[in-house]
C-alpha cells in the first residue's frame, strides 16, 4: 500500500488549503480512509475519516464545521478541504487507509496503512 499526500503549504489565518492523498496497491473502493495530524511535541491525532461504504464521516471536534473529507474512488484519491484555518491547525498531516472491508473510520484503531506527511503551516 502506498499513500502519497500533497497540497500542504503556508497559509494565513482564515485561509484554505486542500490536501490530496493518492492511493495505490490496494482496492481503494473497499478501504476506509482518514487524515491525521501531528504537531511538534504532540501525539498524532485523528482529524477526519470516511468509510468505504455509506455516507457517515467522522471529524475531530476541533475541525468540525471547517474541514471536509471526501473521496473519489475513480481516482483512488481522498481529499481534505480545510477552511477557516487557525494557527493551531499547524501540523504535519498524514493520510491513512483502513484494512480491507473495514467500514469504520473514527479513530486510530480503524487504520493500518500510513503515508508520508505533508506540512501545513498557518501563520497568525
Amino acid at each position: 500500500v502506498q499513500l502519497q499526500a500533497s497540497g500542504g503549504g503556508l497559509v494565513q489565518t482564515g485561509g484554505s488549503l486542500r490536501l490530496s492523498c493518492a492511493a495505490s496497491g490496494l482496492t481503494f473502493s473497499r478501504r476506509s480512509m482518514g487524515w491525521f495530524r501531528q504537531a511538534p511535541g504532540s501525539e498524532r491525532e485523528f482529524v477526519a475519516g470516511i468509510p468505504w461504504r455509506g455516507e457517515t464521516r467522522s471529524y475531530a471536534d476541533s475541525v468540525k464545521g471547517r474541514f471536509l473529507i471526501s473521496r473519489d474512488n475513480a481516482k483512488n484519491t481522498v481529499y481534505l478541504q480545510m477552511n477557516s484555518l487557525k494557527p493551531e491547525d499547524t501540523a504535519v498531516y498524514y493520510c491513512a487507509a483502513g484494512g480491507p472491508n473495514h467500514n469504520t473510520a473514527r479513530g486510530r484503531r480503524d487504520f493500518e496503512s500510513w503515508g508520508q506527511g505533508t506540512q501545513v503551516t498557518v501563520s497568525s
